[in-house]
């Protein structure tokens, strides 16, 4: 037993959590599945496709946006959002890694 991550998360794994966190939510993922490939999207253009109110929706891209998920950038009074797959691939072959080292 490793008993040093009973109370800490290795720091490799912080971001992959935040990430799987964000992830969990319905709302975020239908968000996340709007995107076309390389489609930059604002935040009216989330609202009207979406039954959530625009606070709501601002909430979650914020969570997506910590998390990694989305990058963004304000241009003009708009903030343009895009989704950054290479983030999430990371992740996931951290766990994967993992997952590999766990064989016996």
């Amino acid at each position: 037993m490793r008993q040093s991550y009973a109370k800490a998360i290795p720091r490799a794994w912080r971001s992959t959590a935040g990430m799987f966190v964000a992830l969990g939510h319905a709302h975020r993922q239908r968000i996340l599945l709007m995107f076309e490939p390389g489609e930059r999207l604002n935040v009216g253009q989330i609202v009207a496709a979406s039954t959530l109110s625009r606070s709501a929706v601002a909430h979650h891209l914020r969570v997506l946006r910590e998390a990694g998920i989305l990058a963004s950038e304000k241009i003009g009074k708009e903030v343009w959002y895009w989704t950054d797959p290479d983030a999430v691939r990371a992740a996931l072959e951290a766990v994967l890694e993992y997952l590999d080292e766990q064989k016996p």
